[in-house]
């Protein structure tokens, strides 16, 4: 059985990040929207109020997987909330229950943080993902629709 560690990036992992980012950007063929470069992160990532967080799983001392992951917070329950980002295991690192096992553990820091709940989007062609995250208890909300401005349109709605 080949051996397994999760643990927090640190700054000198952000290249690593980068990779994984690429390569889940890929996966998803949305690889023209990437514009994240090794400064971006190393700021967002790792100074003094970071952005969001980050785990790396490893196989045999392998990257195989990672997850970023923030805070939000629900009006309606009054709490904060885990927002997770991204989930991306390396193909040749994929049903073998990886992914399950880095899942489980950004379930377990969000019920150690007292999140009242977590959340993420998921694409909807990706039928194994959501299939996975319904057999772990997930309920998938369709009437929800994820709404999104960047770039110009960002800019032009804040004029």
């Amino acid at each position: 059985m080949p051996r397994t560690t999760i643990r927090t990036a640190v700054k000198e992992d952000v290249p690593l990040i980068l990779s994984f980012i690429k390569e889940i950007a890929e996966f998803e063929n949305l690889s023209h929207q990437v514009t994240a470069d090794i400064a971006t992160l190393e700021q967002e990532l790792f100074s003094g109020q970071p952005s969001a967080e980050v785990l790396l799983l490893f196989v045999d001392e392998k990257p195989a997987a990672y997850a970023v992951y923030f805070h939000n917070f629900s009006t309606f329950l009054g709490k904060k909330g885990l927002y997770l980002e991204d989930i991306y295991v390396k193909p040749e690192y994929r049903q073998h229950g990886f992914g399950r096992k880095l899942f489980k553990h950004i379930v377990q820091i969000a019920v150690e943080r007292n999140c009242g709940r977590m959340e993420w989007a998921v694409l909807d062609w990706n039928t194994p993902a959501i299939n996975f995250y319904k057999r772990a208890g997930a309920l998938v909300l369709d009437e929800w629709k994820t709404c999104r401005l960047t770039g110009d349109a960002l800019l032009k709605a804040a004029e």
